[in-house]
């Protein structure tokens, strides 16, 4: 035993003498580019995104359980089974505190594993609303009903919430805006030319119809053909998503005495009331003013049978999937399978993964960042951010289309931008919420309530500037342009958007891109309505505003030139703002990728140079594919481009993305110089 000991200790003495004479390199970096998915089939300056991830596209399916398979599906498909071990401890904890956190999560979850449980209820959790809408007995007594399911999450006609008043971003505001439809859009109920729309709006009666017989209406079949003809009416009065886009537009105080003039006769004192409002602000601000009209000629001019049977639908089209099975796979069947084009049902455990997290979702998130947010991640994120900030305040001096007086203006806001990383400083009380063990339904509302008066009770309090619109799960990220603050959850800073072991090059590619995305929304179509405090202001001189508007009407043209499926283009004014944080992005992250080397030429790693694995590392990121139905759903109503478009048309506009591929006149990615938009 003692020549054992010795012999060890003569070894480790060996190899720290050896240590001392050569040091241990610390290991290569990682190029974080994906190569095993290069189609060398393809050339780069014919189909940058195909070839990129050319052979994944070829090999992958989509999950039978979902409707788009990626890089962003793949991450929050990756995080919910870590959320599943942290739930399901909460569950299994024998000694829980009633009231505590980690009560609620567990019990929630376990009402909603409860299927024994569930098919013997049916729809009875509903009874007593089903009861409140069936009992009403004149149109009067619409307006309180409305703020009473708009408590409890039921979509209708128009939704009231707070948020900072965009004029005057240091108090909340009560606003009023357009809603109530039971299909994604508009245009699924108006466009009569086409096939597919029409194919939906028939299944979609048939689901309304099946809906409403499996909860005990007399005459499902004629109340469905009249409810459909209901939300058609108030399609053809609702604002598209374009006009939507508009915050100046979309901003019409208007005192609570002067409600009337819009919607002559309707009960606004009763409305307001039950919506716990009524007392807490002299004004409100009416996000489509012409909708709210024509919603009340169309209130006036149909029946109230329809109506109850309207509010009976949208109720059970709420809450079907927390009720027994027939419920849960008739809502799947249609707005899965017909609208997404979805096969298969997520197991059960992930739909109550999600419903966990979307009602104490910083609850878990607490949990989910001490176990899986390293502190040196949030701390190279921060540096990150300072970097492409410091990229944004030069680019902003040498800005050919900026004048002096919108300089100065602009660099007044980015000097107020407030970064968030990772997670919140403080985080969510819930203790006003109660979770019962046996009673999804009851826990569904209240939680639904929770959040209803939580936010109310914001009226005439400060702004909580430490509130965060995501949870730290979520993979995404925002700019908010009342608080002029760039949020980046801890979910999305993991590869192939942020990778510790990689060179900096794909880093920049990628979540560099993201930060200077965000932080351009603060200067695009929209946020650059708001200055540094989130006031609503025309900060832009009229020369810039033209020279800018010029830049992104070629945006819009080139984007509305992209169709990912036949007959259904790119909506290039939908996806303005977007498009526009994608090209500038990307242009700002390049340029704080070149500050960050310092003046030093960047290593070739895996034969890429450090230009080229820039850019694969944006273009990877956008990774996608969609089912076809999911895909008109995304052109309609998605503010975002697609994939491929976010990938190719950004590298398109980008000249050191030519320089770095060789793209030359003839090749597909190519554009002639004056047709690209070169905003920062």
């Amino acid at each position: 035993m003692k020549r054992y000991l010795l012999s060890t200790l003569t070894l480790s003495l060996a190899a720290a003498f050896a240590s001392a004479a050569e040091p241990v390199q610390p290991p290569a970096p990682l190029s974080g580019i994906d190569v095993q998915y290069i189609d060398s089939s393809v050339r780069p300056q014919d189909d940058f995104f195909s070839y990129l991830n050319g052979l994944w596209l070829k090999n992958t399916e989509i999950p039978s359980d979902k409707s788009s398979w990626g890089t962003f599906a793949k991450l929050r498909d990756d995080t919910l089974p870590q959320l599943r071990v942290l739930i399901e401890a909460a569950q299994n904890e024998k000694n829980k505190k009633a009231g505590s956190e980690t009560q609620k999560i567990g019990d929630l979850y376990a009402s909603y594993m409860n299927e024994a449980r569930l098919e013997k209820l049916g729809y009875k959790p509903l009874a007593g609303e089903l009861q409140r809408i069936r009992a009403l007995r004149e149109k009067k007594a619409i307006p309180a009903l409305i703020a009473h399911l708009s408590k409890i999450g039921v979509s209708v006609p128009y939704g009231i919430y707070v948020g900072q008043d965009s004029r005057e971003s240091t108090r909340y505001a009560t606003y009023i805006s357009q809603s109530g439809l039971g299909l994604p859009d508009r245009d699924y109920y108006l466009k009569k030319d086409d096939a597919k729309l029409a194919d939906v709006r028939a299944k979609y009666e048939r689901h309304i119809e099946k809906t409403l017989g499996m909860a005990g209406h007399k005459d499902a079949a004629g109340a469905a053909k009249a409810i459909l003809a209901l939300e058609t009416a108030l399609a053809e009065v609702q604002w598209s998503k374009v006009e939507l886009r508009d915050p100046v537009k979309r901003y019409n105080k208007v005192e609570i005495a002067k409600l009337g003039e819009l919607t002559p006769g309707y009960d606004w004192k009763g409305a307001l009331g039950a919506a716990n409002v009524a007392g807490k602000v002299d004004y409100v601000i009416v996000g489509q003013p012409s909708y709210l009209s024509g919603f009340n000629q169309v209130l006036e001019k149909t029946d109230l049978a329809t109506w109850k049977s309207y509010f009976e639908w949208q109720l059970l089209n709420g809450y079907s999937e927390y009720l027994s099975k027939e419920f849960v796979d008739a809502d799947f069947a249609f707005f899965e399978t017909v609208l997404k084009g979805v096969p298969e049902n997520e197991p059960r455990w992930k739909n109550g993964v999600s419903t966990v997290n979307g009602v104490l979702g910083e609850a878990v998130g607490k949990e989910y960042v001490a176990k899986h947010f390293p502190a040196e991640r949030k701390a190279r994120m921060e540096e990150l951010v300072q970097n492409l900030l410091v990229a944004y305040k030069q680019s902003i001096d040498t800005l050919d289309w900026m004048g002096p007086e919108t300089k100065k203006e602009a660099q007044a806001k980015l000097a107020k931008f407030r970064p968030k990383i990772g997670y919140p400083s403080k985080w969510r009380d819930y203790s006003a919420l109660t979770v019962k063990q046996d009673d999804l339904v009851g826990n569904m509302m209240r939680a639904r309530t929770f959040a209803y008066n939580r936010s109310i009770n914001k009226l005439g309090k400060p702004i909580d500037r430490e509130e965060w619109g995501m949870t730290p799960q979520t993979v995404n990220a925002y700019y908010s342009s009342t608080m002029n603050e760039i949020v980046f959850p801890a979910s999305i800073l993991q590869p192939p958007f942020f990778d510790m072991r990689a060179d900096d090059a794909v880093n920049y590619g990628a979540i560099g891109a993201v930060i200077g995305h965000e932080i351009s929304h603060g200067f695009d179509d929209k946020g650059s309505q708001s200055d540094g405090d989130g006031n609503l202001r025309e900060w832009w001189t009229k020369e810039d505003r033209a020279k800018f508007q010029a830049k992104a009407d070629m945006l819009v043209k080139q984007y509305s030139g992209y169709s990912p499926l036949k007959g259904y283009n790119v909506n290039g004014e939908l996806t303005l703002g977007e498009n526009i944080g994608d090209n500038s992005g990307v242009a700002i992250a390049y340029k704080a990728y070149k500050l960050s080397l310092g003046g030093k030429p960047a290593p070739v790693i895996d034969g890429l140079t450090g230009d080229q694995r820039f850019f694969m590392g944006f273009g990877q990121v956008w990774r996608m594919k969609m089912r076809e139905a999911q895909q008109i759903v995304q052109v309609k109503t998605d503010p975002h481009s697609p994939g491929q478009f976010r990938a190719n048309g950004t590298m398109m506009n980008q000249p050191a993305f030519y320089e770095a591929f060789g793209v030359k006149e003839g090749d597909k990615m190519y554009l002639p110089p004056k047709e690209r938009v070169t905003i920062w």
